[in-house]
């Protein structure tokens, strides 16, 4: 049996104020035409759906369930990306960050962290109204402009960052636990949560709580280097969401890992239309496979050269193609025979 369940598509790089991307029901039936099964749905865009009404008004909620069902598609997950990164921001970036948060909070850091916090707590709410089991979010960055130790990082100022952090988080990983709805933490540049590594040091800061979860993207790991078929042998205990998004690293000359201040089309790492770039996606559906994995294969187009429209288009494709049924016996029971301890006693001279 297949437990992975796809192609399903993210929204939120499609929405815009031309249709069919233009409401809930027009881009649903766009996105059914192409053959997906399900969309993920980012919380912050209206045209999509009302946050606060979806986690107080349950028949708004069958409303919108009535709009993708009718389009024949299922909500794989709300999103709260542009929030969960307004938890935890650096000074630095706060005029570049203050563009996710509603104008009349606009250089107001405090009062935007405590809305951030509050549209986390609705989106635990709307989630369990829609009977979902799993939430994509950003952790938030406190230390990322520390990230690499140039002037070097002074004693404990790492443990007191995540300490802060998971300070912020527990209360929300909480409220996410009473509703059963698990946090899946996009590990992504940018954010304290990056890599393997830093989801460990959160771990252990929020005490290995059981709402802290990772979603698998591939192609932020292949931007930094790091063994993604390997990250899941390790953590596929945590890893409840994936997001189906390929990328390339071309290092030259000029660009490496950090870009080079470059476009995207001039940098080395680049995200890339399913089946443009180099991300093993046979490894990674293999390994996902063997483990059990039961969530949705989510498409989140990001390319600096292919068409939106036909990155969809192809990736609902692709993703199919890439399903793995599983057997249900082994390629050589014919060879085999029923338990005989006797004769395995003869074979092994006993």
């Amino acid at each position: 049996m297949t437990k992975i369940k796809g192609p399903a598509l993210f929204l939120a790089q499609f929405m815009s104020d031309e249709a069919p991307f233009n409401s809930l029901k027009s881009i649903c039936e766009w996105a059914a035409s192409l053959g997906y099964k399900g969309v993920q749905i980012p919380t912050w865009d209206a045209r999509c759906m009302d946050l606060e009404r979806a986690a107080s008004d349950l028949t708004y909620c069958k409303e919108i369930e009535s709009i993708v069902h009718g389009a024949g598609l299922e909500i794989t997950e709300l999103s709260t990306h542009l929030q969960g990164q307004l938890v935890a921001v650096h000074p630095a970036y706060d005029a570049a960050f203050d563009g996710f948060a509603p104008d009349h909070l606009h250089g107001d850091p405090d009062a935007r962290t405590k809305w951030a916090v509050d549209q986390m707590m609705l989106a635990a709410k709307a989630s369990k109204n829609f009977g979902l089991t799993n939430h994509v979010t950003f952790s938030g960055a406190l230390m990322w402009h520390m990230v690499y130790p140039w002037p070097q990082r002074p004693a404990g100022l790492v443990e007191q960052g995540f300490e802060e952090l998971a300070n912020r988080w527990l209360p929300i990983l909480d409220a996410f636990d009473a509703v059963n709805v698990n946090v899946c933490y996009e590990i992504h540049p940018g954010e304290d949560l990056h890599d393997g590594a830093t989801f460990e040091l959160f771990l252990d800061a929020v005490d290995n709580h059981p709402r802290a979860n990772i979603l698998y993207d591939p192609s932020h790991f292949l931007l930094q280097q790091l063994d993604y078929l390997a990250f899941i042998d390790r953590y596929h205990e945590r890893i409840k969401m994936f997001h189906v998004k390929d990328a390339e690293f071309v290092p030259d000359a000029r660009t490496g890992v950090y870009g080079g201040y470059q476009s995207w089309q001039e940098r080395a790492g680049r995200f890339r239309s399913l089946g443009d770039g180099q991300v093993d996606f046979k490894g990674i559906f293999t390994r996902l496979a063997k483990y059990g994995f039961e969530g949705w294969a989510v498409v989140e187009w990001e390319c600096c050269f292919k068409h939106p429209e036909d990155g969809a288009k192809e990736g609902a494709v692709f993703v199919s193609d890439h399903m793995i049924r599983m057997t249900e016996k082994a390629f050589d029971d014919f060879a085999g025979g029923e338990l005989d301890q006797e004769l395995n006693k003869k074979i092994l001279g006993l």
